[in-house]
């Protein structure tokens, strides 16, 4: 009845929507009469009932940070502020009028565009343009991550020097040798070579400047030589002391872990409790990645679902075992409080990474839910919870771990919610005690659950991995029982053994589940066509593809089925998107060009760039290594260049030496060249002051021409990807004959830097 007087007093409250009766929604369907156009209205107005727009204020709050990202040019963030309170207010205003459903999803369009912009402008830092030699840098390590060949560090910078250093970032990524990583909170000095954060390695790739940029990371570098500790000029600051503190947690625990399992089951373990996840072998890594059980190794919403949903059922059965705590108070809530903390400690414990961050937000949100006597599993829900993480992280909406993990969580909530009816009827009725009995019912729904993840999930791990895991369902549906049965609740039983010394036993008992589940990642992977490549696509495909998986989950009546058509043609376009015929890398050391035989051909013109080739051959669904020596030999070369012919007959030169720039100029359709061409050269020309601001490019041959997308277009000027300033000139790709020939030869170039 107190629930009723509560639903009555807000009714009274606010006047009822003119939008939201029973009747059809009032607006004209030109061009439809009858009943069709009478049906077409009953169902939009099921689709605008009052409190059926909720779930759409995430996916409205989404689309507005995913165009704060597209644009050229830093928005002005209190201009984006001013225009999303507008927005609001309009909203406000309207909330009684038909015309309210557009303005509210405009006003939150509005407001994740101003969220975007006043976040980039809250973590504003120096960023490096510039690779510097031999740079003094001095500062307190903030972070440490062990890798299987190397060490990496986050550095928090007192001080740099280094000749013709223009920008001194804040915070610095360096990678050291093996084993030689200080311990966090260590103020230490020492020479490295730093270098700006690697932009995309071809248009469309992933983006680790822009990653960077709002983890407050201003340069990537490598340590050369010893490194030194000193004195600090200044003690640490609290957020130091106590990630200090954290870490030598982390590291007692990966420790005992490691001294109880031995091997890559032992770092499988490590990387599930501690988060310490790069110290495997790479076999290993390849094949679950390959079955499609990756996901474990990252702590994501299942590791914190897991570890809440083991807490607070193991509280809430313990609590019902003692009848006066069971009849007399809300056990069910305290159990939810208990899994809260456990949950929070989990985070900081397993380095409060961002995508564990978003998890943490998600589960938080489900346990406060069941605390306030809502339901914990529905749309609203996770509405909630996407609309907390990215008022919190508004960069997540493009990050691959955030679009994976609620598209599988919306997904699998839509099927709970309107699927088969066994999945959400109880083992009380006469079918589902039945079938519980046997067991069926929960195998059923695992299999189902892994059905639906792995179809939501498989546009996104396509667009950024472009591979997909044909045998993930059978590889999950054969680990995952035994790593959330066995593993998991060991992990975090031998976590309460520890301080008492009685550990050692439960993390061998984890360490059977997880060699379980390496023994099935690595049959699967083995499997034949267990590596499902697909060559890249762009944006638009994965567009279409999300459109039709929120309106398939979202709407309710029948015109849901309009999101199959959108997925099928997101689908088709995938498949169908153009592959680039030359490939050029942002030093112009790397040239791929696509042969007769369809297959890329790739020239490496010094020892760097080796990411760019195998980002290019797994975008391209290329199965070849990037250190294949045969991927260079549609080239003929001599010693001042290579060539190599297109499809089409066009020849793609690689001058190197000025002797064959001439030649090249007049036989070539294109020529790349760390040098200046001369002026009357009548191929297109690509050299390496162009390619400083463009980045790395590809190119399209259409109809004799080439078609050129860079990476950084002209205009772009981002935080994380700055361009020419006021009275530069940004180089172009230049044609035949520029107007002005620049002949500064490639070491002085060099030198500019």
């Amino acid at each position: 009845m107190a629930g009723q007087g509560r639903a009555q007093g807000r009714v009274g409250t606010w006047p009822r929507p003119g939008w939201a009766g029973a009747a059809p929604w009032p607006i004209p369907l030109p061009g439809l009469a009858g009943p069709l156009a009478a049906q077409l209205r009953a169902w939009a107005a099921v689709e605008v009932a009052p409190g059926r727009l909720m779930p759409w204020l995430p996916v409205a709050f989404g689309t507005g940070i995913a165009v704060y990202f597209t644009a050229e040019r830093e928005p002005v963030w209190w201009v984006a502020a001013a225009l999303a309170m507008g927005a609001v207010a309009v909203a406000a205003l309207v909330r009684t009028h038909v015309a309210f459903p557009v303005a509210l999803g405009c006003a939150a369009i509005a407001a994740g565009f101003a969220t975007g912009a006043i976040k980039a402008r809250i973590v504003d830092h120096t960023v490096l343009r510039f690779t510097a030699y031999s740079v003094g840098v001095s500062g307190f390590v903030e972070t440490r991550e062990e890798r299987e060949r190397s060490d990496r560090i986050v550095l928090r910078v007192t001080a740099m020097e280094g000749a013709r250093l223009a920008e001194r970032p804040e915070r610095v990524r360096l990678t050291v040798r093996k084993g030689s990583a200080p311990a966090v909170g260590t103020f230490v000095a020492m020479k490295a070579r730093i270098n700006p954060p690697t932009q995309p390695l071809r248009p469309g790739s992933y983006d680790l400047a822009r990653d960077l940029y709002f983890q407050g990371i201003g340069a990537t570098g490598m340590v050369l030589g010893a490194i030194r500790p000193a004195a600090p000029a200044a003690a640490p600051g609290w957020h130091l002391r106590f990630a200090t503190a954290v870490e030598a947690i982390r590291d007692a625990i990966d420790a005992r872990i490691r001294a109880a399992i031995p091997g890559d089951a032992g770092a499988i373990a490590s990387a599930l409790i501690t988060g310490k996840r790069d110290a495997m072998s790479g076999s290993v890594f390849d094949a679950m990645f390959i079955s499609g059980v990756g996901h474990v190794l990252s702590v994501s919403g299942y590791h914190m679902a897991l570890v809440a949903g083991v807490v607070f059922f193991i509280l809430r059965a313990g609590f019902a075992l003692v009848p006066g705590l069971a009849l007399r108070h809300p056990i069910k809530k305290w159990a939810a409080a208990a899994a809260l903390v456990a949950a929070a400690c989990y985070l900081v414990l397993s380095g409060a990474e961002v995508a564990t961050q978003r998890s943490f937000i998600m589960t938080a949100v489900v346990l406060v839910g069941v605390m306030a006597d809502r339901p914990a599993l529905t749309l609203r829900t996770i509405a909630v919870a996407a609309l907390a993480v990215l008022l919190l992280a508004p960069e997540a909406v493009v990050h691959p771990s955030f679009q994976m993990s609620f598209a599988a969580t919306l997904a699998l909530i839509a099927t709970y919610e309107r699927g088969i009816p066994w999945i959400s009827a109880g083992p009380d009725t006469s079918l589902g005690a039945r079938v519980a009995l046997w067991g069926a019912r929960e195998a059923g729904f695992l299999m189902l659950a892994s059905l639906v993840a792995g179809f939501a999930t498989m546009p996104y791990a396509a667009y950024h991995f472009h591979r997909l895991a044909p045998y993930g369902v059978v590889a999950n549906l054969l680990a995952m029982p035994v790593i959330s049965a066995v593993s998991m609740p060991a992990g975090l039983l031998a976590l309460v053994a520890m301080p008492f010394g009685f550990d050692g036993p439960l993390w061998r008992l984890m360490g059977v589940g997880i060699d379980w589940m390496i023994m099935v990642a690595t049959w699967v992977a083995h499997l034949p066509g267990a590596v499902g490549h697909i060559h890249a696509f762009g944006m638009g495909a994965l567009l279409l593809a999300t459109a039709g998986l929120i309106v398939l989950c979202l709407l309710r009546s029948p015109l849901r089925w309009a999101g199959a058509g959108l997925a099928a043609a997101g689908c088709i376009a995938a498949l169908l998107a153009a592959r680039p015929d030359v490939l050029v890398s942002a030093t112009g050391e790397v040239v791929a060009l696509r042969g007769s035989d369809g297959r890329l051909t790739v020239l490496k013109s010094g020892n760097n760039d080796g990411l760019a080739v195998g980002d290019w051959l797994n975008a391209d669904g290329d199965a070849r290594l990037a250190t294949d020596h045969a991927l260079a030999q549609g080239f003929a070369c001599d010693p001042d260049g290579c060539a190599g012919r297109l499809a089409d007959g066009a020849i793609v030169a690689v001058a190197r030496g000025p002797g064959a720039l001439a030649d090249d100029c007049s036989r070539a359709a294109l020529v790349v060249t760390p040098r200046a061409p001369p002026p009357d050269c009548a191929a297109m020309v690509i050299d390496r002051k162009a390619l400083r601001d463009t980045g790395a490019v590809v190119l399209y041959r259409r109809d004799g021409r080439f078609e050129v997308l860079a990476t950084r277009p002209g205009g772009v000027d981002r935080p994380w990807a700055r361009g020419y300033g006021q009275g530069e000139t940004r180089p172009a790709l230049r044609p035949a004959r520029p107007p002005e020939v620049d002949a500064t030869p490639p070491a002085d170039a060099d030198a500019e830097e």
